[in-house]
């Protein structure tokens, strides 16, 4: 979607009455300054079109089906923070007002709104959206690899690449990966999330995407790699967060080689503070690139005799490959300690020697649902388990990235012991 001209100011619509829409879209048409960039029917569908758009202001309607507008007026500022939204509604309670305003609407105008109060609103609030749109372009990430227009970015500081990984399937590294990578993304650390499971990969299915572009597009330009290209090979997910796909059919996986791989992640490396990798359990010649090329090796075992067996066999690997123990980060998946006899994580760190350095507490309904809406756990209630031990998880990784030393984004990779021929 071509950006508009920097002079008008961006206006997303965001209701679920067609009729209201409409007229909306009617009230503003004969504005020269003003420019309707989007017509939303629900909230997700109006993050989407934000996360796309970018616009100065969002018009929100209160009372929409999939989720309220307080919730959206969330999801529209964590996608564009320099949005202004002004609520629409025929509820004017003052205790709609103060949640409205607590979620980060700047204004309320009661529904139907009349042309000459919606169209000063407007304008007022636009120009405070351009002033920090314009603080935005020049805000330097001390932790990513983000472009800053009009600068060349030679010297930059890389991002840093965190894979998602365990020996055994089915342990659950999907939906870590996929929460993972919604937590991390800020405006102040745009995260991209990639799908190194090239032939069966779930991570567009965990989001609710639909897959126009994959991996396979961008190794296929490996070598040639620009920022317009990759923009429109990556998916924008409803928080902004960028997902590059795994292929949409199985056989296309045979077109992605591991140089390829190591290319592709070391360029979004350069233009992304984060960037999470979920891989696929057999160790082939991709999965060896993405944990060779990986600041942070995200280790994933559930408390099952295999899942430790299988741990120790990795852990004994990362050892031939001569990965630091400092970048690899354990966690225990699925735990239960309601369980009489079963594996705590306490006895896992007893019996291999390496201390586990998160846990996640056993909650199928909730992660089942999860999956099946294509909602991440964190973007539902935070306060409850296990969403609010994802958010600590989220936070303890943060914290192992920020006490590593960044590494210049020109700097190679070094070159490791293999155990393939490959």
């Amino acid at each position: 979607m071509p950006e508009p001209p920097s002079t008008n100011i961006r206006v997303l619509i965001v209701d679920d009455s067609a009729e209201m829409r409409e007229n909306v879209k009617k009230l503003l048409q004969f504005e020269a300054d003003i420019e309707v960039v989007g017509v939303a029917r629900s909230g997700q569908e109006g993050i989407q079109m934000a996360a796309e758009a970018k616009p100065h202001i969002a018009l929100m309607d209160i009372n929409m089906p999939d989720m309220d507008g307080i919730t959206a007026t969330e999801g529209v500022i964590a996608v564009a923070p320099f949005c202004q939204v002004i609520i629409l509604s025929v509820q004017s309670e003052a205790d709609y007002m103060r949640r409205a305003m607590m979620a980060g609407a700047r204004d309320f105008i009661p529904k139907p709104p009349s042309s000459d109060e919606l169209i000063k609103t407007i304008r007022h609030l636009g120009e405070r959206a351009k002033g920090e749109e314009e603080k935005a372009k020049a805000v330097v990430y001390p932790s990513g690899g983000i472009s800053i227009p009009g600068r060349p970015n030679t010297g930059r500081l890389a991002g840093k690449i965190l894979s998602v990984y365990s020996a055994k399937g089915g342990v659950g590294c999907t939906t870590l990966a996929t929460n993972l990578a919604v937590g991390l993304h800020t405006s102040e650390t745009p995260t991209v999330l990639v799908d190194t499971n090239l032939q069966f990969g779930d991570v567009s299915v965990f989001l609710n995407l639909q897959v126009k572009n994959s991996i396979a597009d961008l190794a296929s330009r490996a070598d040639e790699l620009d920022r317009e290209y990759s923009d429109e090979v990556l998916i924008a997910h409803s928080t902004g967060m960028r997902v590059l796909a795994a292929p949409p059919r199985p056989e296309m996986a045979d077109e992605v080689h591991a140089d390829d791989v190591r290319k592709v992640l070391q360029y979004l490396k350069g233009h992304y503070a984060y960037v999470v990798v979920d891989t696929h359990s057999t160790m082939d010649d991709v999965t060896l690139a993405v944990l060779e090329t990986s600041d942070l090796l995200i280790a994933v075992a559930t408390p099952e005799i295999p899942a430790i067996k299988d741990a120790r066999l990795l852990f004994d690997l990362m050892g031939a490959l001569e990965i630091p123990k400092d970048r690899v980060f354990f966690v225990m998946n699925k735990v239960d300690r309601r369980t009489a006899g079963g594996i705590t994580p306490e006895a896992v760190t007893e019996n291999l020697r390496r201390p586990v350095d998160g846990e996640i507490p056993l909650d199928e309904k909730a992660t089942t649902l999860s999956i099946n809406r294509g909602v991440p756990l964190i973007l539902g209630d935070k306060s409850r388990p296990p969403a609010k031990n994802l958010l600590d998880l989220i936070g303890l990784v943060r914290q192992r990235l920020v006490a590593e030393p960044a590494q210049p984004e020109e700097a190679a990779v070094p070159e490791r012991p293999r155990l393939f021929s490959w």
